[in-house]
């Protein structure tokens, strides 16, 4: 079993005091924070299942010193496990506290980063997990990582592959036969995976334009097949294969297929499989719990007046199969050691994992960067493969080289959700690649 990568001396720091939040779910406002420029809109509408992830897009950019040009190839599909890479650059303790420590741009209430691997390892905090009692973060703090969900579904599948009870190349619709429109193109399972499917723009989702809305629409419970008749009749947007575009959708599929298969509810089937076997008990599905259980960061929204409200609590349905989870930075760690390792998939479908679909761009043009459930990113010339997520009141990522000289697993607690929280992300991802004394 893969150990918990050992904690140096705690790296945190005094935070940065906050108003006083309303606990638990309750409704009320709190004292507005310090004024701020007007935004020009207080949030990205991240509807679920089609989250936009513009901290991955950044990162596959040229926001941050990257790579000449931002190159997402994979490693040589002969590469095994293990295999030494590129050295990345020796561990950088004073950017990455200043990357962490900077609690407003964006403005975040908590923020935390763990580094391990070959070439070190470091933690640190910033910020409280609860505004209320001003407690600081601790290391086994849980918090929702969102999409970071999709590894392990993607991993589940990849799983049942091995087993010969699922087969990459054949459509969902052979397993699921009434989940899509008959007027639909058939679309495989890896299709799913690596968000080739073509799948159509989702309808019938509330307005959530403002932070009020999203707080009304917070205990919104959907049914599986409320979640599934967001797909219109057609057409489909582009031919299965043809482009990549992310999608949760092609989750929400890709977790009926588990349950389908299995017999058993998709979390069952990650806690059988994943959860129990690696240690990692501070993971969960919840299934239908909108908070979490046990020691906790909180996530805070701000509103229109500037009142922080909490925003902790909030119905995971939505998100079925494709951001519901909740973990902490250590067991997120255990987890993708355990995956790159080779320890939870045969070498072939490992390798699926570290390929990107050949010919396809996204849809934007730009180059692909979805593999069969992971996304990669390359930074200050170091290529990551991994997975960004959030929800409301919460962002973060897991990431490693393929080789493991360098984890990068990260939490924060963003009070917009807009494309400003990609900040932090971004200083992050630079601070975890930036050699010591280098300014970039």
């Amino acid at each position: 079993m893969a150990s918990t990568p050992a904690s140096p001396p705690s790296a945190s720091t005094p935070s940065r005091p906050g108003p006083i939040a309303s606990s638990g779910a309750s409704a009320g406002s709190v004292r507005p924070r310090s004024a701020r420029p007007a935004r020009a809109s207080w949030h990205r509408r991240l509807l679920p299942g089609a989250a936009a992830l513009t901290a991955a897009a950044l990162l596959a950019g040229a926001a941050l010193p990257v790579s000449a040009a931002a190159d997402p190839r994979p490693l040589p599909a002969h590469a095994a496990p293990g295999t030494p890479g590129a050295p990345v650059p020796a561990l950088n303790p004073a950017a990455l506290r200043a990357a962490i420590d900077d609690l407003e741009h964006p403005p975040v209430t908590a923020a935390q980063v763990r580094i391990s691997g070959t070439a070190g390892s470091w933690y640190g905090t910033s910020g409280v997990a609860d505004l209320r009692s001003g407690r600081k973060v601790r290391p086994h703090d849980r918090f929702k990582v969102g999409s970071v969900t999709k590894v392990f579904v993607a991993t589940v599948v990849l799983q049942l592959v091995a087993e010969g009870r699922v087969d990459l190349d054949t459509p969902i619709q052979h397993y699921l036969p009434d989940a899509l429109p008959a007027s639909y193109d058939p679309v495989t399972v890896e299709q799913l995976l690596n968000h080739t499917s073509g799948l159509p723009d989702e309808v019938g989702w509330p307005d959530m334009s403002t932070p009020e809305a999203v707080f009304e629409h917070r205990f919104d419970r959907w049914t599986r097949e409320e979640r599934l008749a967001t797909l219109p009749p057609g057409p489909m947007k582009s031919d299965p294969g043809e482009q990549q575009e992310y999608r949760g959708v092609n989750y929400v599929l890709a977790a009926l297929l588990v349950e389908k298969v299995t017999g058993r509810h998709f979390g069952e089937a990650i806690g059988a499989r994943l959860l129990r076997p690696l240690g990692l008990r501070h993971t969960s599905v919840p299934v239908d719990d909108p908070g979490i259980r046990g020691p906790h960061v909180r996530g805070y929204l701000e509103m229109s007046d500037g009142t922080l409200r909490d925003i902790t609590a909030y119905d995971p349905s939505a998100s079925f199969g494709q951001g519901e989870m909740i973990s902490t930075t250590g067991d997120l760690t255990r987890f993708i050691t355990a995956l790159f390792s080779g320890r939870l998939l045969p070498p072939r479908l490992l390798d699926r994992m570290f390929t990107l679909p050949e010919g396809v761009t996204m849809t934007d043009g730009s180059p692909a960067r979805y593999s069969t459930g992971l996304q990669t990113a390359t930074v200050n010339g170091v290529t990551f493969w991994g997975k960004t997520g959030e929800r409301y009141g919460y962002a973060g990522g897991m990431f490693a080289t393929r080789d493991q000289q360098r984890r990068l697993v990260w939490s924060f607690n963003p009070t917009h959700r807009d494309a400003t929280q990609t900040e932090m992300t971004l200083r992050i991802a630079d601070a975890a690649t930036r050699a010591p004394g280098h300014t970039g």
